[in-house]
């Protein structure tokens, strides 16, 4: 009786072991991220922060559409959510991507990144990828990312346009050279924004150097009225040209309204504001797109930490408008470009700036973040500051002489 007994044990855990082993290689087969998928099996999932009426996740939203054409996706491939807000949502939405087949997710907006994180940890065998995040190249997560791109460069390119729109201005004796006041709206002080200004400020300068600037700063990163008023604060403190980095089209229909040349971000406000808009630089997330799901698609590892740059096709410049930018200032803008790919200029070349009235030969940044924000980084290397090189977000955060912060509350 017991060797039946036996036996029939033996039988019924070899049934189990090839159920459960057979079901077992099935699952690794299919989510295991180094075997790969078919192109035409895979599911991307976007998170966006607002929606296409922010120009920032509409941004994000082209750049996809951009992408799936380029990969050949069929449009329910493509899963988005929007107005996502910076919370325990995001997680949600992550997981419901992930419960939904999504086999790479994307994130747009800063704030996602602890949520995304967390999501990652739920779903292993699903990417994750943050962009302007700060943590992956520290975490080491496998499936967990940051991107971004030297923005920073496309900035300094539209603030040459700015300055040649100063110069003009100044050469028709619509102002004197010490009265070349640029405006800049701002979410929040951030790296990433002291960073977008400060750039954007030294491409006018290398046009105009007496220029000068002031930033005020909404504490939203869209809200359209506060980015009104305070593009209109700005132009009532005598600023005779505004930018900003922030999402909505309040600063720039403020200029339209009062005549006031606009360099805008991430896309073109031509249409609704003709007569002011000169140019806008953005990020072009197609290309990261692209390579982050080929990756899946072939089983390959994704870059922790991914730099895209003007070589790259993700930092550019939309079309300048001749109607409102000075003559010439296109090929300004080529010229300029030719330089940075070939090294000839740096953005934050330390001879071209100072802080409290010296200039720096060491700096250092919090590359590696903390909550203190506890510098760890030399970046001042070979007479540059080195933004976006050691981490894929920007880190540049000195406040230089010439730019003026309103209200540094946010």
């Amino acid at each position: 009786m017991k060797k039946i007994l036996a036996l029939l044990l033996a039988v019924v855990m070899l049934f189990s072991l090839v159920a459960c082993g057979g079901t077992a290689g099935k699952t690794e087969e299919k989510n295991d991220p180094a075997a790969g998928i078919p192109l035409s099996e895979i599911k991307v999932g976007l998170i966006c922060l607002h929606d296409e009426n922010s120009t920032y996740d509409l941004n994000f939203i082209n750049a996809m559409e951009e992408a799936r054409v380029a990969l050949g996706l069929s449009k329910d491939q493509i899963l988005i959510k929007k107005n996502i807000p910076e919370s325990s949502d995001c997680t949600d939405a992550a997981l419901d991507l992930a419960d939904s087949g999504c086999n790479i997710i994307f994130a747009d907006s800063f704030g996602h990144e602890p949520f995304i994180l967390e999501a990652a940890a739920e779903y292993p065998n699903v990417q994750f990828c943050h962009a302007t995040g700060t943590m992956a190249h520290t975490e080491k997560v496998s499936n967990f990312h940051n991107a971004f791109a030297s923005i920073y460069e496309g900035r300094y390119l539209a603030g040459i346009a700015a300055g040649m729109k100063l110069k003009e201005m100044i050469d028709a004796g619509e102002f004197s050279a010490d009265e070349a006041l640029i405006g800049y709206v701002g979410a929040y002080t951030y790296a990433e924004v002291i960073s977008g200004y400060t750039s954007f400020f030294l491409g006018a300068r290398s046009v105009v150097p007496t220029a000068k600037m002031q930033v005020r700063f909404t504490g939203s990163w869209y809200d359209e009225a506060l980015e009104k008023e305070a593009a209109q604060t700005l132009i009532s403190n005598g600023c005779k040209l505004i930018s900003q980095h922030a999402d909505s089209m309040g600063a720039p229909t403020a200029c339209e309204s009062a005549g006031i040349p606009n360099v805008s971000y991430n896309g073109s406000t031509e249409a609704a504001c003709p007569n002011t808009f000169i140019v806008s630089s953005r990020i072009n997330w197609a290309p990261y797109y692209q390579y982050a799901i080929e990756c899946v698609v072939n089983g390959e590892a994704i870059d922790y930490d991914w730099v895209g740059t003007l070589e790259t096709g993700s930092v550019v410049l939309t079309s300048v408008n001749e109607k409102a930018a000075a003559k010439g200032t296109q090929a300004a803008i080529d010229e300029a470009i030719a330089e940075l790919k070939a090294g000839k200029i740096h953005v934050f070349d330390a001879k071209n700036f100072t802080k409290d009235g010296k200039k720096l030969d060491s700096y250092k940044a919090d590359v590696d973040t903390d909550a203190d924000y506890t510098p760890d980084t030399e970046v001042i290397i070979d007479g540059y500051f080195h933004e976006s090189e050691m981490r894929s977000a920007p880190y540049f955060d000195i406040k230089i002489d010439g730019i003026e912060l309103l209200n540094e509350k946010y």
